[in-house]
């Protein structure tokens, strides 16, 4: 049976807007701040570890465009593995092993994990990650948290039908400040 792992770079005060990405007021915020290697490393072995992909559209093409120009394990993982992308528009996806999800995002959730054995690693993608939290569907929460305050961009945290409980399973301080959080569904 799958499970649902969310993991999200994230500023101190929640936004998880284009941490790497171009289009925002601070473009590349994230890597600002130096991980050292174990942070590096960290981000490497989370990615190795998971089954599949679960994305949202524009991660998804943000992606698709970047993975297949690279080269070395990571990158040949991700650009084999099992692909999901929950689109209403997307149609063709041209990015190797991708299947598009789009019914009802409980049902296809649920269904995906039924038939994947391990982690469905769920990067970015702050619409599906909000969608997934809302309705409990997911079992991992991995924060790596940049030491900035943006004041400004969309935060992971919306707000849910209900509150649910987590555990700490692990706290590591990277680099420059840079903290990994590891919750667990309580």
């Amino acid at each position: 049976m799958g499970k649902i792992v969310l993991t999200e770079f994230i500023s101190l005060d929640g936004v998880v807007e284009a941490p790497g990405g171009e289009e925002f007021k601070y473009p590349n915020w994230t890597f600002e701040f130096d991980r050292g290697p174990e942070g590096e490393t960290f981000k490497e072995q989370e990615a190795l570890a998971s089954a599949a992909l679960l994305l949202g559209r524009k991660t998804y093409e943000g992606f698709a465009r970047a993975w297949p120009k690279y080269e070395g394990e990571l990158a040949d993982k991700y650009n084999s593995m099992p692909k999901y992308v929950v689109s209403r528009t997307l149609t063709d996806p041209d990015w190797t092993n991708t299947t598009v999800l789009n019914g009802d995002l409980v049902e296809d959730v649920t269904r995906l994990k039924q038939e994947i054995d391990g982690e469905i690693s769920v990067a970015g993608s702050i619409q599906l990650a909000q969608g997934l939290l809302a309705h409990d569907l997911v079992e991992e929460i991995h924060l790596m948290a940049s030491p900035v305050i943006l004041g400004h961009g969309r935060t992971l945290w919306a707000q849910t039908p209900d509150k649910t409980a987590w555990t700490l399973a692990e706290a590591t301080v990277y680099g420059d400040s840079t903290l990994v959080t590891i919750y667990k569904r309580r």
